[in-house]
């Protein structure tokens, strides 16, 4: 679905990406895991256009590399960005309702089927988005994001600085998602998070990608995340 080859990017004169390639299948939990710095926000940034790449970027067989951020959502590409990005001044029921893309039938979620999932903010639809928890908001962006239907959801960081419930209900939320169809492309500092939930991992380290596996092989592999996971 999402094929990344040979990726490059630049903040000035620093390279920051340098030769990054992975892919993420139908429906497959993808986790990029590394230290902070690695590279793993800006490849998913370059992804969703926000950051100008050199490289190759496809997106269901169609390349998206140096396309607007627009073009790429229209496209089926949902992004979560760690600072959420929720309206504050807006409700909950108003944040969601303005991430629905298009009213076309077969879509996998609606606004109400969401709030059914989790009653605590079905029970704050029409409270102020910013008088929400950071748990709930983070809930309410993966939703927002979901309202467009997209084929593939790129995440960044859901889970940090939340408490172990919220943590659990977003983990949980991610591998529902994935059981309807959508793939999801995590940056997860929980290291445990990512080796439950992901079918297949990358560790990224320097900006570029210097470990390919699945969970198996990470936890068989001690010298791989003394190296560049571990502090």
């Amino acid at each position: 679905m999402l094929d990344v080859v040979d990726l490059h990017a630049y903040y000035g004169k620093s390279h920051v990406l340098q030769g990054v390639s992975f892919r993420v299948g139908h429906g497959e939990i993808v986790s990029l895991l590394g230290r902070n710095g690695a590279g793993r926000s800006t490849t998913i940034r370059t992804i969703i256009g926000l950051v100008t790449p050199t490289g190759t970027i496809r997106f269901k067989g169609e390349r998206i590399d140096g396309r607007l951020p627009h073009e790429i959502a229209r496209r089926g590409v949902g992004y979560v960005p760690e600072d959420r990005q929720i309206f504050p001044g807006l409700t909950v029921r108003e944040n969601l309702e303005l991430g629905i893309k298009s009213a076309r039938r077969g879509a996998r979620w609606s606004v109400d089927a969401f709030l059914e999932l989790f009653p605590l903010l079905r029970e704050r639809a029409d409270v102020a988005g910013g008088a929400l928890s950071g748990g709930e908001q983070q809930l309410l962006a993966i939703g927002r994001t979901l309202m467009g239907d997209p084929d593939l959801v790129m995440v960044d960081e859901p889970t940090e600085g939340l408490a172990p419930r919220m943590v659990e209900l977003v983990r949980d939320l991610l591998t529902r998602i994935a059981r309807s169809g959508v793939a999801i492309l995590l940056i997860e500092q929980r290291l445990a998070i990512a080796l439950d939930i992901a079918d297949r991992l990358y560790v990224m380290g320097h900006g570029r990608v210097v470990f390919d596996g699945t969970p198996g092989t990470l936890r068989a592999a001690p010298a791989v995340r003394a190296e560049w996971l571990e502090v």
